[in-house]
């Protein structure tokens, strides 16, 4: 009895929870449905706030809940579901909450404030970058408690980064880059530990870095480029022993890079491009061997550079340029097996190119214009068969183009102008097919140009003026039909202008100025339509000009120099127009004309005679410079110095004021037009007369010297000639005057835009760059001014009278030592010099 009751109570309690356990069941499968229905109408609002959403063109059109009893449309339909889990871009736990939302690159534009933050609390990982997405970043985004994996980059977020966001204690990759987003950056970044990655580059971010960073001990990257971001840079930030890429480029950061940045083992990749940041480079880097990546350029640094970075190894990329490192180019580096781009450029490292070079057969890039480099090109360079660019202009490099150079197949870019090397241009060169740009000037090459420089047929830019080159121009260059520009001045070639130039389809600007070029101007240059520059002035060239938009809106400053072109040029003289007649007419037109002719050359001939007669009685100079055949001439000069002195002297009718052209402290600047047709400044001294410098044995020295400086931003100075009567200096004649001369007049000063006025002030930097630290022993100009930089035709600048002053005043007591840059007086020392 007593057991049947046991029983019947057991199966009571069996029963009873057994109804509970069910309750439950339905219970938890109520809320499940609940939140799953919560989080399908959260997004689902977010989609409909969206302004690009709509019916015709739904940018995600599996977001779409159907009806349950409609099987068949479901079954028609399968990007489309009632739970989101199957939605584009969502993906869910086993209980069927929203846990990964990866939108990248949809086509989205809108913004988050009906983004359901508060009913997604499973999201661990979030992807919107790459839409259109903009407005603010709500503060509500630190409900999501869980996140794990947050990316907003490259979208149009503006406004600041909410301080909620460091409540994301989970963080571990926060990506806001490539926004909008502007104000400071929230300390309360601080507190997340867990973060890795942070990337806040690109937006208009402003203010300091918080010292607060310092405490991502698990951070790895971190990227705060290009903002507004200032101060220096906190001490902290060489605590970050995770850290393995730092880049802080394009910001305004100052003072000095922390010596504690040397002290991060890990550090793989170090980028301060363009601050400005001062002192020295961290001594310590490297010290553990992984740094591959080292971007320092366009900052103030200076000094020596680290040891340790001899012997880094694992370099793979260094730019140092644009700063004011110094040291000896050959000590200061190793052989570095791994390493592909090299960029020292512009800074104040001497001494020579090291062979050890050839042994990086990794480089691709070689940078290092701008320095003190002198010696040869070492042929080792030859073996680096990977190179793209080599760039060497702008340093006191000698000798020969290494014949090696014709292994050097992968070779884009070839720049070396700017040099002083010599000799005659390697066959070899022709084997460099892939060059498309080529600059050789301002260096003292001589003899011809090769034929097989028509071998290079991707190039597009020839720059090889300011040489010695002569003889012909070869016509196999006229096969090159991607040349945009092609610049052969300032050297002695002979002969006519190919008529297969016409073949340069693709030439836009054409300078064969300064030469010895003779013969007409081919017509075939009517045939190249896309030609908008040539200056072809300064050669023995005759003829009509061609008609073509080129040369029909040429001034004549690229016109003259050459007797016998003519033309519809304003200043050119017009040509003569010829009829055709009959063989009768011939006939008559002889009679009538031959004793014309006659009578004609008998009046030429008096009145010559007497226009010599009174010319001598103007000109008394003149006269004695024709009877000088006695008279001592002391001249310094790359020409013979006595025949141009009696050239000047006529040239100028013993410096009559009509060939007058400036005044300056020192003398009177004569324009000359000499026999030869060239023209030239002189400028005639006002403190060296009467035969005072003739045993100043310095003075001559000196212009010696100022002779050999070939320099493109610096006035060729041709010679100085002196005798009892008068001395002077030769200048290249710049066609455009002096800056100030231009400035002064509305009209001329109008011509000056930005642009040409910003490459004026380059060529400036570039003469006295050269001038202090390519010269040997430098020069100072004491004297620089907007009325001694002179402009060429293309308004590029030329320094002028540069070492006069100290030449005419060596002994005067009243040169001002002068502190920091050389080269520049300050206008409160004006009047002490």
């Amino acid at each position: 009895m007593a057991l049947t009751s046991l029983k019947k109570v057991f199966f009571l309690v069996s029963l009873v929870a057994l109804v509970m356990l069910h309750s439950s069941f339905n219970v938890a499968s109520v809320s499940v449905k609940e939140e799953a229905d919560a989080e399908i109408d959260a997004l689902l609002k977010w989609k409909a706030s969206l302004q690009n959403e709509t019916q015709s063109q739904p940018r995600l059109p599996s977001w779409t809940l159907l009806p349950n009893n409609n099987a068949t449309n479901s079954s028609m339909n399968q990007n489309t579901s009632s739970s989101p889990c199957s939605w584009f871009g969502i993906s869910c736990n086993q209980a069927e909450s929203v846990t990964r939302l990866n939108l990248t690159n949809s086509g989205l534009k809108g913004t988050l404030h009906e983004f359901p933050f508060s009913s997604l609390p499973s999201l661990a990982y979030v992807d919107l970058s790459m839409n259109k997405l903009f407005g603010t970043v709500p503060f509500e985004i630190s409900h999501l408690s869980k996140l794990i994996y947050l990316n907003m980059s490259s979208n149009n977020f503006s406004e600041e980064i909410p301080p909620q966001i460091g409540l994301l204690t989970h963080l571990k990759m926060l990506d806001l880059s490539n926004n909008q987003l502007s104000g400071s950056i929230p300390k309360s970044l601080g507190n997340l530990s867990n973060l890795t990655f942070l990337e806040l580059y690109t937006n208009h971010l402003s203010g300091t870095i918080p010292e607060e960073l310092g405490n991502l001990k698990s951070i790895i990257d971190l990227d705060l480029s290009e903002n507004q971001l200032n101060g220096t840079v906190p001490i902290c930030l060489g605590n970050l022993s995770n850290l393995e890429w730092l880049f802080l480029r394009h910001n305004q950061f100052s003072g000095p890079i922390p010596q504690q940045i040397g002290n991060l083992t890990k550090l793989v990749g170090l980028d301060l491009d363009t601050n400005n940041f001062t002192g020295f480079l961290p001594q310590n880097l490297c010290q553990s061997g992984s740094l591959q990546y080292l971007v320092v350029i366009h900052n103030h640094l200076i000094g020596p550079i680290p040891k340790t970075l001899r012997n880094c190894t694992s370099l793979i990329r260094i730019r140092l340029s644009q700063n004011q490192f110094f040291g000896n180019i050959s000590e200061d580096f190793g052989v570095y097996s791994n390493l592909r781009f090299l960029d020292l450029s512009y800074n104040r490292f001497y001494g020579e190119i090291s062979h050890n070079w050839g042994r990086c057969p990794q480089l691709n890039t070689i940078w290092i214009s701008g320095n003190n480099i002198s010696g040869g090109i070492p042929p080792q360079i030859g073996n680096l068969t990977q190179l793209h660019l080599l760039e060497l202009s702008y340093n006191g490099l000698v000798g020969k183009i290494p014949k090696q150079f014709w292994k050097l197949t992968s070779l884009v870019t070839l720049e070396l102008n700017g040099n002083q090397l010599s000799g005659d241009i390697p066959l070899e060169l022709g084997s460099l097919t892939n060059l498309d740009y080529l600059d050789l000037s301002n260096n003292r090459f001589d003899k011809s140009i090769p034929r097989t420089i028509g071998n290079l047929l991707k190039l597009y830019h020839l720059n090889m003026s300011n040489n010695k080159f002569s003889h012909d121009i070869p016509v196999q260059m006229c096969i090159l039909s991607h040349l945009s520009k092609l610049d052969l001045s300032h050297n002695s070639l002979e002969g006519e202008i190919p008529s297969q130039i016409s073949n340069l389809q693709s030439l836009e600007m054409l300078n064969v100025s300064h030469n010895n070029l003779s013969g007409v101007v081919p017509i075939a240059f009517e045939e190249m339509h896309g030609l908008s520059y040539v200056d072809i002035s300064y050669n023995k060239l005759e003829g009509p000009l061609p008609n073509s938009k080129a040369f029909q809106d040429a001034c004549i400053e690229a016109l003259q120099g050459n007797k016998g072109l003519c033309g519809n040029v304003t200043k050119l003289q017009p040509c003569m127009v010829g009829t055709q007649v009959s063989k009768k007419g011939h006939k008559i037109i002889f009679l009538i004309i031959f004793p014309l002719l006659g009578t004609l050359s008998l009046v030429m001939m008096f009145l010559g005679i007497f226009f010599i007669y009174q010319s001598k009685r103007k000109h008394p100079h003149t006269n004695q410079a024709i009877n000088m055949q006695d008279e001592k001439v002391f001249s310094i000069a790359t020409f013979d110095g006595r025949a141009v002195y009696k050239e000047i002297i006529e040239a100028t009718h013993g410096f009559d004021a009509m060939f007058c052209i400036g005044k300056g402290g020192h003398g009177t600047v004569y324009k000359a037009n000499l026999p030869s047709g060239n023209i030239v400044a002189v400028k005639k001294l006002q403190s060296l007369g009467d035969g005072e410098i003739a045993q100043q044995k310095e003075f001559f020295n000196e212009i010696r010297a100022l002779t050999e400086i070939r320099h493109r931003n610096i006035v060729k100075l041709h010679g100085f000639c002196s005798n009892s009567q008068c001395s002077f200096l030769i200048y290249e004649y710049l066609e455009k005057g002096s800056l100030n001369t231009i400035l002064t007049n509305d009209e001329e000063a109008k011509e000056l835009d930005w642009n040409k006025r910003v490459n004026i002030i380059k060529g400036v930097a570039y003469a006295l760059f050269y001038m202090h630290h390519d010269c040997s022993p430098p020069i100072v100009h004491r004297d620089i001014s907007s009325k001694n930089i002179l402009l060429d035709s293309q308004y590029e600048a030329h320094v002028s009278d540069f070492g006069i002053a100290k030449l005419l005043y060596p002994d005067s007591s009243n040169w001002t030592s002068l502190a920091g840059t050389y080269g520049y007086v300050a206008p409160v020392l004006e009047f002490s010099l």
